[in-house]
Order: C-alpha cells, then sequence, then structure tokens
C-alpha cells in the first residue's frame, strides 16, 4: 500500500478514509496502481524500492492526473508501460487519446488504453 492523494468524501458528505495506491507483484512483475491520484512526490520513493514493470495510472485530469503529469510520474518511478485509467467515462475526463499515445512515444514510453471490458495481457 503507497501513499495517493485524492479527497475522500463520499456522495452522502460522509468521510471515506485515507486514498491509497498499491504495488503487485504478479507472474514475476511489479505493477503500480496508482488509485485515483494526482500527481505526489512521493511517488519518487517507488524507484528505489520496486522495479515497475506497468503502471496503471489516472489520465483524465479535472480530478486525478492528467497526461502531463503521467509523464511526469513515469519520470519519477521509472517505469516505461502505463495502462491509463480514470479517462473518458464523462465530458470532464474526456481526453484525446491519439495525442496522449502520442506524447508517451515522443518520450518512448508506452500508453495503453483500454475499451470499457477490455482485456489487457500483460
Amino acid at each position: 500500500m503507497v501513499p495517493a492523494t485524492h479527497s475522500s468524501g463520499l456522495p452522502d458528505g460522509s468521510y471515506g478514509g485515507n486514498p491509497a495506491g498499491f504495488v503487485l507483484e504478479v507472474d514475476g512483475k511489479q505493477i503500480y496502481f496508482a488509485g485515483d491520484t494526482g500527481l505526489t512526490i512521493e511517488m519518487k520513493l517507488l524507484a528505489d524500492i520496486y522495479n515497475l514493470d506497468y503502471a496503471i495510472l489516472p489520465i483524465g485530469g479535472n480530478y486525478t492526473m492528467d497526461v502531463d503529469d503521467a509523464l511526469i510520474a513515469t519520470k519519477y518511478f521509472d517505469c516505461d508501460k502505463v495502462i491509463g485509467v480514470h479517462y473518458n467515462t464523462f465530458p470532464v475526463i474526456e481526453i484525446d487519446t491519439k495525442t496522449a499515445v502520442d506524447k508517451f512515444e515522443r518520450e518512448k514510453k508506452t500508453l495503453l488504453l483500454p475499451a470499457i471490458g477490455e482485456t489487457i495481457s500483460l
């Protein structure tokens, strides 16, 4: 369990607990699931502890990181393969997916953008 930054209010206004992300070890791969978070300086510590194969990062902006923040995060924890989440599910977090993929490619990184219900094999 690793830190995340996000408000913790539930729809009824009650407290929802501390936000968090997770680093998972699955079939010899280390995968960082950032959760619903903004960019945090604590992400730099992940590079000292883990050798991440994939990162699952929010990229929709507004409530979480946007594409540019996600690129900064990949430099913080040294991971070149990202699965984008928290985007294009409602208007305020819609992104231009081609532009997002192009930004990652310019940095020699891979951004996977699964469709709703799509499965990705790692």
